[in-house]
């Protein structure tokens, strides 16, 4: 389960223990989700310079105290969501390199009474807590200075002692799932200068009392506030801005999967004192219950003007009003994609005097379909740059729009456009059209830098002539199967042209073409997954440069034309010699016999024709049918017997003759001799059919011995014969007249019996 660098990756295999065997040279080892309950000290005391060891989603309970001493350049244990009861130091005091460790998940209820993690020096990341988790106490984090990121999951922690967070002096980001407000804010009180980024998860601010528990929030020194599936109400959303204004250093505010219950009527108007520092607002998937009852926030006009940067993405936003887009002073980027913005709507929301310094706008994924309207209502933005409107269902577009003079960036992927127009605004340096419907690209932009045209139905290069700036041009998955030599010329001066996944033809004049002619800094021309060219370019993204050209690839045509040739040959002998050898009638044999084995074992007694079927050879005929035949068949009462000359059906194929006129006879009457033994007949007769009679009823079968037969001389192949020879009574046939009607009387009895 190692690869080449010694990742050894032994997860959801059902495992009971940590397998034996580890080695010093095990760099990571993944245990997750197998059935492992303990670890035991001497699991890993060979794995010296293990770095990663994970094992979450296991069914731990118990590890030996020394469990990992051996581990002391391991920087990564993760423990989470196993059965361990408690958390003991001892486990982790020679872990003198660990960096990150997650202990979430489990069932234990405190820390102890100490630090477990008084020994990790070099800590950087902790998580912790479970549903079960009740108790912080003082002296728990204790030799933890500084943390990159602590998660504690205290869902229903309970008790906090105050200052148990206070020994780590600085955590950059603290992610905390508290639903008691007197806990959260002990635990806050705690973080006041030591937190740079507060996330709070799963905690409900719905009573307006309990909102002055959090005025303690004010003094904090967080620059970065989040909220999560977080609770809000009308009543205390007016608590929580006055709070968060008062932080004084509060530079972002972000609200993730929340939810609000109400339409905007705040109870207590919200002071607008405009913090001094929050400039950056982002809105994730806010669930608003009543949204269309929601009023125009004009409320939180006057808080408004300091905002550079404002996400709203993913929450139903339909409209913004006109007055809340003017207040938006200093508004520099604006994402409001995923919503439900329309064209009218944009065009009220852009209204005169809206977002006056917007540079960055984002409205991808709404319900744009006029692109004239849409350009019409942001052209008034002065200094507008960047503009995304991709994934909107645009269609057909004019010749002539209207845009902002200072745009440079332009998205346009993904919006059904079948054809691009001088709609297009001339003054771009980047624009990406890609996954349209696009079958060509001729238009003039003169200042143009960037052009992205992948997955459209393209089957030429763009003309390099009406885009003389162009540095980097990506034509990926379009329909593209050589280029001329006018085109690459005309792209020589570019430093990136991407031409993988088209359908380029692995030729050796194209890719030598390439090779030599491409004057750029790199060139990736690749083929689609599936497609069969032995090249290095064959593989996405290669580089030109790296081409080394082989006889397939120069002589394709000549080397497939020769496989072919070859093929045929063979396919020719193969016929000849399957001619030569009867292959087609040895083949059709075989599924006679296969089907004559499948068949039951006796014929109903209605079927059964014959009293005997007689197999002999060729040259026997004369004593069979002018001896044997009128013996048997003038009888009193007469024997029916089936001959091959006399009862086989015409136009059937023998072996299915043979086979029929065994079923139908009651016995089986071989006539040996030196001649029978050499019979390719009979030989096929033994070896499709009578193996029935063998195998089933030996008195089915009655042996004639025309002649006296050496042993040596019957084929091996007849084993069966030999061995009923060796161990039945066969009749043979005497020349003395005075014997033989002895003989035809044994026959005769034989064949009633």
């Amino acid at each position: 389960s190692c690869d080449a660098s010694q990742l050894c990756n032994c997860s959801s295999m059902g495992l009971d223990f940590i397998p034996l065997g580890l080695t010093a040279k095990i760099t990571v080892l993944n245990l997750a989700h197998n059935r492992i309950k303990r670890i035991r000290s001497q699991d890993l005391q060979q794995a010296v310079n293990l770095r990663a060891l994970l094992l979450q989603s296991n069914e731990i309970s118990s590890i030996d105290e020394d469990s990992f001493q051996s581990l002391a350049k391991l920087e990564l244990l993760d423990l989470s969501n196993n059965s361990l009861a408690h958390v003991s130091p001892v486990w982790f005091g020679h872990l003198f390199s660990l960096q990150h460790l997650h202990l979430q998940g489990n069932s234990y209820r405190d820390l102890g009474q100490s630090s477990p993690f008084s020994s990790l020096r070099n800590l950087s990341s902790l998580h912790l807590g479970n549903p079960w988790f009740s108790v912080i106490r003082q002296g728990n984090f204790e030799g933890i200075e500084l943390l990159h990121e602590l998660w504690i999951d205290g869902s229903n922690l309970s008790q906090y002692e105050q200052g148990s967070l206070k020994s780590i002096k600085k955590i950059n980001h603290m992610v905390i799932n508290v639903r008691t407000i007197n806990v959260f804010s002990d635990i806050v009180r705690d973080l006041l200068h030591s937190v740079t980024w507060l996330e709070v998860r799963r905690i409900a601010f719905s009573i307006t009392a309990e909102m002055q528990v959090l005025r303690v929030m004010s003094s904090s020194f967080a620059k970065k506030i989040s909220f999560r599936q977080t609770l809000l109400t009308d009543a205390t959303v007016p608590e929580l801005v006055s709070i968060l204004e008062d932080m004084p250093k509060l530079v972002e505010l972000e609200l993730v999967d929340c939810r609000l219950l109400g339409t905007g009527q705040w109870k207590t108007q919200i002071q607008a004192k405009q913090s001094q520092t929050l400039r950056v607002f982002t809105i994730e998937k806010l669930s608003i219950e009543e949204f269309y009852l929601f009023t125009d926030l004009q409320a939180v006009e006057g808080l408004l003007s300091p905002f550079t940067r404002v996400t709203v993405r993913n929450t139903k936003v339909f409209l913004v009003p006109c007055r809340i887009s003017q207040c938006l002073l200093s508004l520099e980027y604006l994402d409001l994609s995923a919503n439900l913005l329309g064209d009218q709507s944009l065009e009220h929301s852009a209204c005169q005097g809206a977002w006056p310094s917007l540079q960055t706008l984002n409205l991808s994924q709404n319900s744009l379909n006029d692109l004239e309207m849409t350009s019409k209502s942001l052209s008034h933005l002065g200094n507008l740059i960047v503009l995304d409107i991709s994934q909107n269902n645009f269609g057909e577009i004019p010749d002539v729009c209207e845009w902002p003079k200072t745009l440079k960036y332009l998205n346009l992927s993904s919006t059904q456009i079948p054809k691009v127009t001088t709609c297009i605004p001339p003054t771009l340096e980047v624009l990406d059209v890609s996954a349209n419907n696009l079958k060509e690209f001729g238009l003039q932009l003169p200042f143009l830098k960037e052009l992205y045209l992948t997955r459209n139905h393209l089957k030429a290069l763009p003309g390099a002539t009406p885009v003389p700036n162009l540095v980097a041009l990506s034509v990926r998955r379009n329909k593209l199967n050589s280029f001329s030599k006018e085109e690459f010329e005309s792209f020589k001066r570019m430093e990136l042209l991407d031409a993988s996944d088209n359908n380029f033809i692995c030729s050796c004049e194209f890719l030598s073409f390439i090779h030599h002619e491409a004057g750029m800094a790199q060139v990736l021309v690749g083929w689609p997954d599936g497609y069969v060219c032995d090249s290095p370019l064959a593989v996405r993204g290669a580089q030109v440069g790296a081409v080394h050209l082989s006889v397939m690839e120069c002589h394709r045509s000549l080397v497939v034309s020769m496989i072919c040739l070859l093929v045929f040959l063979v396919i020719l002998v193969l016929v000849a010699v399957g001619y030569k050898y009867h292959v087609v009638w040895y083949v059709r044999m075989t599924w006679a016999w296969l089907r004559a084995k499948r068949k039951p074992k006796r014929a109903p007694p209605k079927d059964v024709c014959y009293d005997a079927f007689v197999s002999y050879s060729e040259n026997d005929s004369e004593w069979v049918e002018n001896t044997m035949v009128r013996e048997l068949e003038q009888a009193c009462p007469p024997f029916r017997l089936c001959l091959h000359k006399r009862d086989f059906v015409p136009g059937k194929w023998i072996v299915d003759n043979i086979i029929d006129s065994i079923e139908k006879s009651r016995k089986t009457l071989f006539v040996l001799s030196e001649h029978f033994v050499q019979s390719e007949w009979c030989k096929y007769e033994l070896d499709f059919s009578h193996f029935r009679l063998f195998d089933e009823n030996n008195d089915a079968a009655i042996l004639v011995l025309l002649e006296p037969i050496q042993s040596k001389a019957i084929p091996k192949r007849f084993c069966k014969l030999r061995k009923i020879m060796n161990t039945k009574t066969y009749l043979e046939w005497p020349l003395e007249e005075e014997q033989q009607e002895i003989f035809w009387f044994n026959l005769k009895i034989a064949l009633r019996s």
